[in-house]
């Protein structure tokens, strides 16, 4: 192969296009203004948020969906701090994101002489942030940084890289060869652990199974392996949907709920697929699993941290569970799918008898929402309380068609994940489930999305603030400070951006609104107060 002898920005973005990138979000700066010269001529296309917070939850929803990486390009200084919280984000719900970046050049760096976007150590700010931060000093380094992200993002627990280069090794030639390297792949699993996995599952008489993220992509075979262990299951927030919501064992993203816990410590085998099983997975302490556990994951952290498994299986959750069944069928377990199913019935009876008058509000709302989203139409939520609402109670039936900020908590997530959700999946109708207080994070991504001419439903709750932090503020007896919003006029505010807007004033004005958002050339905008008089 030739070398190629331009410039080390453009040969960056010849680099991206040798591993398959497609798109890539970022915003000109008189820093990057080398790595834009590679897109000149590129087969690379370029989304221009209206921030970089916008663009880095731009290319985590585009991850989220395609399972490629998200790729941003952002300047020095203040376009990599302000991606600072996407990029938070994707670390904490393992998304792979790419951020190349430019920084001062190598003479400058740690200088302090005040040169324009200056930052101390922007390799070491977002080093706690990603899988790695690394600064280019020579060009022949890149290749390898690049072939170090994609190892991450083809071989172990996706996380986002941060690669910086210098403005003047930037400009410097580059005489590497333009090529990928081939994906490593995950883990397969050992013979000996599945069949060890199998022979407690036979053994089990209360078998229990955690459905994680990191299984939301195995298909077909998770439904095959959850009816052969015949226990309960509960998805969590991000593998809503790996079986079906309506399945007689699936308990939905409840584990947060008193009695779906109760029933989990009950369980004398409990198999977790691809979960790290953290709080905001239950919103526990600690989660009673006091049976044996056989945990499948590809971070082998898991195995030993917080719950310790009898049985590790270090691989990809496809590939194991493929070989479990493999096991299983050879040798099958009694079934114990009727007594699970009568126990998961009742829990969930319990759940909805018990709902407090706010979430029986929600509820309508989210009824009507999934009537009006064909089976794989996709939610991307914000922080919001009717996000928190849809977690338990918005069933899905296909997985990937649900997603929610899940670790970090980062409110202004909805809209632009949204936006690259629908970027990943042009066919698919796509939603965004926002509030009032988070909208205002990210709304400048509605002139994106209008500028996309993106068929895109924004559904905004509005509560006139931060609802769930008012509700806090009460339930402690603590003033209601800094809780209460005044709101601009949102239905004019999104038609100024070029928006359709509307306020429907029933649930059947709501589907209508939701379902001719799919059919037009610009982004819905759709507000439900939640005083309206059709949710009393």
């Amino acid at each position: 192969m030739t070398p190629t002898r331009t410039s080390t920005g453009v040969a960056c973005i010849r680099l991206l296009e040798a591993y398959g990138v497609d798109l890539v979000f970022g915003i000109p700066g008189v820093h990057t203004l080398e790595l834009y010269r590679g897109l000149e001529n590129s087969r690379i296309r370029h989304v221009t948020p209206r921030h970089e917070q916008g663009g880095g939850f731009m290319a985590d929803g585009y991850a989220r969906v395609s399972g490629r990486p998200g790729v941003c390009l952002f300047t020095t200084g203040p376009g990599v701090t302000n991606a600072a919280t996407p990029i938070g984000q994707a670390f904490s719900d393992s998304q792979p994101m790419l951020v190349i970046s430019s920084v001062a050049a190598r003479a400058d760096l740690g200088a302090g002489r005040g040169r324009l976007h200056e930052i101390t150590n922007q390799q070491a700010t977002m080093a706690p942030l990603t899988a790695f931060s690394q600064t280019i000093l020579d060009p022949d380094e890149l290749p390898d940084a690049i072939g170090r992200a994609f190892a991450v993002f083809s071989g172990s627990r996706p996380r986002p890289v941060h690669i910086e280069i210098p403005l003047d090794v930037l400009d410097m030639p580059a005489e590497f060869p333009i090529k990928s390297r081939p994906a490593i792949g995950y883990p397969a699993p050992t013979p000996e652990a599945i069949e060890a996995a199998a022979d407690l599952i036979r053994g089990a008489a209360r078998p229990f199974v955690i459905i994680g993220g990191g299984a939301n992509r195995v298909g077909a075979p998770m439904l095959k392996l959850v009816e052969l262990i015949g226990g309960p299951v509960a998805p969590t927030k991000a593998g809503k949907g790996t079986i079906p919501d309506t399945h007689p064992l699936s308990l939905g993203a409840n584990l947060l709920v008193k009695s779906a816990r109760e029933l989990l410590a009950k369980a004398d085998v409990v198999v977790v697929i691809g979960s790290e099983l953290a709080e905001t997975d239950h919103y526990s302490n600690y989660l009673p699993i006091e049976g044996k556990l056989v945990r499948i994951d590809v971070d082998v952290q898991h195995f030993n941290r917080d719950y310790p498994a009898d049985v590790p299986i270090h691989a990809d959750a496809g590939r194991a569970v493929r070989a479990l069944i493999a096991a299983l069928e050879a040798d099958p377990p009694a079934s114990h799918a009727k007594a699970s199913a009568q126990a998961v019935a009742a829990i969930r009876s319990r759940i909805l008898d018990g709902l407090p008058p706010l979430r029986q509000t929600h509820k309508k709302v989210l009824d009507a929402l999934r009537s009006a989203m064909p089976a794989d139409g996709i939610v991307v939520t914000d922080m919001t309380q009717i996000a928190y609402a849809g977690n338990q109670l918005y069933p899905c039936a296909e997985p990937r068609t649900w997603f929610h900020p899940s670790g970090y908590g980062t409110l202004g997530f909805g809209l632009p994940a949204a936006i690259g959700a629908k970027l990943a999946r042009p066919e698919a109708e796509v939603a965004a489930l926002v509030g009032d207080g988070g909208l205002l994070f990210t709304v400048q991504e509605l002139a994106t999305a209008v500028e996309l001419e993106m068929p895109l439903a924004v559904i905004m709750w509005n509560n006139d603030g931060y609802g769930q932090i008012r509700e806090g503020l009460i339930q402690r007896g603590v003033a209601e400070i800094g809780v209460n919003l005044r709101n601009p006029d949102h239905l004019m505010l999104a038609r100024a951006f070029g928006c359709e807007a509307v306020r429907p004033s029933s649930l059947d004005g709501f589907k209508a609104a939701v379902a001719g958002a799919a059919k037009a050339k610009t982004p819905t905008f759709i507000e439900v107060r939640q005083d309206a008089p059709f949710l009393a």
